[in-house]
């Protein structure tokens, strides 16, 4: 009864006489949107915040005169005063502030982490980004996701991450609205995305709004720039393994915009005099994002956004090991933006994403190849009601067409030395079509009070076999003070997609498969609880958060699977469930010289499967109990900034075999040992840390009768050369001929450097 009466307008606000402002917010220096900017009139305690294509929408009582706050980290405020207003249109245009932020800046856009009901939400701040220290000078969004609280890393140096016990396929990574499945360059070394193309980033690991599913830990909302509406700029670099190139400018006298921006290693280029002739050992990668937007008059907006992202690695002559491994990912989002009214926003979208991964090896007389690949086809539409400063409402609707390619392959290599080829069109495609409906209602009830509740109904349907479910979605906020509240929420997610780690190879092959008949949806059940205080006029920021998740039907293979051409997967996976608790500790400085966010979790996860480790429960592969990062920026003097962050964390659990038995035939890739085990990841690795620092130096000069914005950075990746465990190996000692374990480490210090132009 409760959804039914949201669907209706409440009478009071049909009927009331209010004033109502809407527009957009955007730079005054290349109109790019301003995405979470605050619009305030103070006189009147009200205000909103822009969505993610900086459109609000605000009604106020009506008066003879009323002053309107526009504020945005980085941005010098906007006061603009207002004569007998009448509801219109009102665009803002923010100037980019060069000094120290002032006060009042940070009060007027900052409080909403504690006024708003959204918790378990943290956007993270470009500038920032931008300044960290970087892995062979590359600046990487997702190394910086891996130092918020909650956040587990993977690897020593890759950019997989982990969130309240969840695995790495639980994360939606989306850009402009399409999901990225492997978001990795270089084994995940670098993520995909240029941070020279991107305009926000945010996570959110609880407390889901209604429009966000499909996934059970985690939501990484990239959105790119939209480019330059005001000149034509670019930005130009080259670090020690890649160059990039960013160019962008205005279309048809400022209706619109576009943006390229494009990255490529040189990686083979290195390293090609250095290797044998007969070695055909090579690595490339590259991506390239591009962009467009164009306004047709005051109530539509057209997107046209892309990406793509490969990587091609050939190695060969070591141990008669070969391979050869490409994988990535393409996307294509069209997004129209429509103003039914000043209160009424929809934003409509269609998408398409590819993502594939072949992988072919060779050792011992054995070839092995995995195919993996996945082609969607999505069509959305979100829809938003600003019925007063107060209430809110979401509603919406999104339909996606899954086709799923999988194989994997294992044979011994005939005498005549011909490897059996299997064509990519000959692989048995599975489809599937999954599709939900949602509704989100934001109430501030009163000045303490104030509650956010939706429900999503997501529906899965492949082959003869249909999943509906209900996830209710309800979070609350109450307020202590103006400087300080608690928030709780509650949140079922469910997960129709797996990705299923294959333990019998060395290298990344991991599988994407469907829910279907013998395969049934994730689920999680997440409750969390927080409490969150700003003081000294919101420069600094603190929360606290508590969590308990309940996650059903994960999926693993069975212990001791040989997967051949003719292995059905799904026969070969077993179901479990997982729980994680956890306590996150998060303190950030937004404003003056020193800035950044000292983060901490205390937190326990564990799996159990009733046909693995005879029924026991076993720490999940990521379960680390300490985890701390410090973050911080400190600017010495206009030109100058040095940065660093320090990293913590508990060895991770690795299983460790109690001996090993020899099978000389009948045996497949990987397999001619066999090992013995006794429980699952009944060992850690020793405890992991780690020191990156990096000095920024920024000058202005003229070039060619133009000024041109140079900037060097010169970094050092673990900068005290700690040893950090990369992987576990058994082997046999020299002398005593007895098994043993030994870690395997990857990056010692490693000092980057790279160069940037901005013209």
């Amino acid at each position: 009864m409760y959804f039914f009466c949201l669907l209706v307008f409440p009478l009071s606000d049909l009927m009331s006489q209010s004033v109502v402002l809407s527009g957009y917010v955007s730079d005054a220096k290349t109109g790019e949107a301003l995405i979470g900017s605050a619009v305030q009139i103070a006189s009147q305690g009200i205000g909103t915040t822009t969505n993610n294509f900086g459109f609000y929408s605000l009604s106020c009582r009506p008066s003879d005169s009323l002053v309107v706050v526009v504020s945005y980290v980085g941005y010098n405020n906007l006061l603009v005063s207002l004569k007998r207003p009448k509801s219109q249109r009102l665009d803002f245009s923010m100037e980019e502030n060069s000094t120290e932020l002032t006060e009042v800046t940070i009060r007027e856009n900052q409080k909403d982490n504690i006024s708003g009901t959204q918790m378990s939400a943290i956007s993270i701040p470009m500038r920032l980004v931008k300044t960290l220290p970087v892995l062979f000078g590359e600046r990487d969004i997702l190394k910086t996701v891996q130092t918020l609280p909650g956040v587990q890393g993977g690897q020593e140096g890759t950019t997989g991450f982990y969130v309240r016990g969840g695995n790495s396929d639980q994360n939606l990574v989306l850009l402009d609205d399409a999901p990225v499945y492997n978001p990795n360059h270089l084994f995940g070394l670098f993520s995909t995305f240029n941070t020279n193309s991107l305009n926000q980033v945010k996570l959110i690991k609880g407390g889901f709004p209604a429009q966000y599913g499909g996934r059970l830990s985690s939501i990484l909302d990239v959105t790119m720039r939209e480019g330059n509406k005001k000149k034509f700029s670019g930005q130009a670099g080259i670090g020690l393994i890649s160059s990039n190139l960013t160019l962008e400018g205005p279309l048809s006298k400022g209706k619109g915009s576009f943006i390229v921006s494009g990255r490529r290693t040189y990686l083979d280029l290195l390293l090609k005099p250095f290797l044998p002739k007969k070695n055909q050992t090579n690595y490339v990668f590259y991506d390239l994002n591009a962009k467009i937007n164009y306004s047709f008059g005051h109530k539509d907006k057209l997107f046209i956004s892309a990406f793509t992202g490969n990587d091609d690695a050939q190695y060969t002559g070591v141990n008669s090991l070969n391979y050869g491994i490409t994988f990535g990912n393409s996307t294509a989002t069209v997004r129209w933006n429509h103003l039914f009214n000043q209160k009424l926003f929809v934003n409509t979208s269609v998408l398409i994403n590819k993502y594939q991964l072949s992988l072919s090896t060779l050792q011992s007389g054995y070839n092995s190849q995995i195919y993996t690949g996945i082609r969607d086809y999505s069509f959305k539409s979100d829809w938003e009601y600003y019925l007063s400063p107060k209430h809110t409402m979401h509603w919406g609707a999104t339909l996606i067409r899954h086709a799923f390619s999988p194989l994997s392959a294992s044979s011994k290599i005939p005498k005549s030395g011909k490897i059996p080829a299997f064509p990519l069109d000959s692989i048995h495609r599975q489809n599937a079509s999954e599709a939900a409906l949602y509704v989100n209602d934001d109430w501030n009830i009163s000045k303490r009070i104030a509650l956010s509740v939706g429900l999503r109904m997501p529906s899965f349907f492949r082959s003869t076999t249909t999943y509906v479910r209900l996830e209710p979605r309800v979070s609350a906020r109450y307020s202590i003070s103006e400087h300080s509240s608690f928030k709780a929420s509650f949140t079922v997610m469910n997960q129709f997609l797996h990705l299923v780690p294959n333990s019998t190879a060395s290298l990344p092959t991991d599988i994407w498969i469907a829910s279907g008949a013998a395969i049934a949806p994730q689920t999680s059940r997440q409750f969390a609880i927080g409490w969150f205080k700003n003081s000294n006029d919101n420069m600094y920021e603190f929360s606290i958060e508590g969590y308990i998740k309940k996650m059903e039907n994960q999926v693993l293979f069975k212990e001791g699977t040989q997967l051949s051409t003719s292995s059905d997967i799904e026969q070969n996976l077993v179901f479990g469930k997982g729980n994680s608790t956890g306590l996150e500790f998060y303190a950030r400085k937004n404003t003056g010289r020193l800035t950044g966010w000292v983060s901490y979790t205390l937190s326990k996860t564990t799996q159990q499967f009733d046909k693995l480790n005879k029924g026991i429960a076993f720490p999940f592969s990521y379960d680390r109990r300490h985890n701390l990062a410090v973050v911080g920026s400190y600017e010495l003097s206009p030109k100058w900034t040095v940065a660093g962050n320090f990293t913590f964390y508990t060895g991770r659990p690795y299983t460790l075999p109690v001996g090993k038995v020899q099978v000389d035939e009948g045996s497949s890739l990987y397999n001619s040992i066999y090992s013995d085990y006794t429980t699952r990841n009944n060992y850690r690795m020793r405890v992991y840390h780690r020191l990156d620092v990096s000095l920024t130096y920024k000058k202005q000069k003229n070039w060619f009768k133009r000024k041109i914005d140079t900037e060097w950075v010169f970094s050092a990746y673990n900068i005290y050369s700690r040893l950090n465990p990369y992987f576990v190996y058994t082997t046999t000692d020299d002398f005593t001929r007895q098994p043993v374990a030994r870690e395997v480490s990857l990056l010692p210090i490693i000092p980057s450097v790279s160069y940037q132009i901005t013209f």
